[in-house]
């Protein structure tokens, strides 16, 4: 079995390679679709040729057949500081030979009830822990942590503020004129 020393090899080189066009490169729009399905509510959440499912646990009337939406969201976080690590270890050089990270936030389930309308529902609090396995100096360690804080997207994502817009439209059959 290949160890993470050797994927970060196989990682360096797709780094370099990537560099090379980088300067040329067209802007990329990721997108995702979600729909909610029948009788479960389930969110089925498709992503090119991949599908992930998100419930609720049972008090709130899901079935748990997969993480609820916050949970996702810190997993995303955990994923893409992982990413984010190993490209920047793969780039600087430094040996990696375990990589975690654990990411937990708190969330009140009070948030914007009466008397507590001021308390955000969205996950508050958010940490993240790296546990690393590597021969390299803490001054290496450091400064692999420091180019993973400045290169994160989905960090950047969270601790910036953003621009998010939305829109609704109504499908066809509910149409207001499809009823008459």
């Amino acid at each position: 079995m290949s160890s993470l020393r050797d994927y970060l090899a196989q990682k360096r080189r797709a780094w370099l390679s990537k560099q090379d066009g980088i300067a040329t490169a067209d802007v990329i729009t990721p997108t995702a679709r979600v729909t909610a399905e029948g009788r479960s509510g389930v969110r089925r959440i498709r992503i090119r040729d991949h599908q992930v499912l998100s419930d609720s646990a049972p008090d709130y009337a899901g079935y748990d057949l997969g993480p609820s939406s916050p949970e996702l969201q810190l997993g995303v976080l955990g994923s893409c500081v992982t990413h984010i690590f190993l490209i920047q270890a793969a780039a600087t050089e430094v040996v990696l030979d375990s990589i975690e990270v654990e990411v937990s936030a708190t969330i009140d389930p009070k948030a914007g009830t009466p008397g507590f309308e001021d308390v955000p529902p969205s996950p508050q609090n958010i940490s993240y822990t790296v546990h690393i396995g590597s021969p390299a100096s803490d001054a290496e360690l450091d400064a692999l942590f420091a180019s993973v804080e400045r290169a994160c997207p989905i960090l950047s994502l969270l601790t910036n503020p953003q621009t998010i817009t939305g829109t609704v439209v109504r499908a066809p059959e509910h149409s207001e004129e499809s009823a008459r």
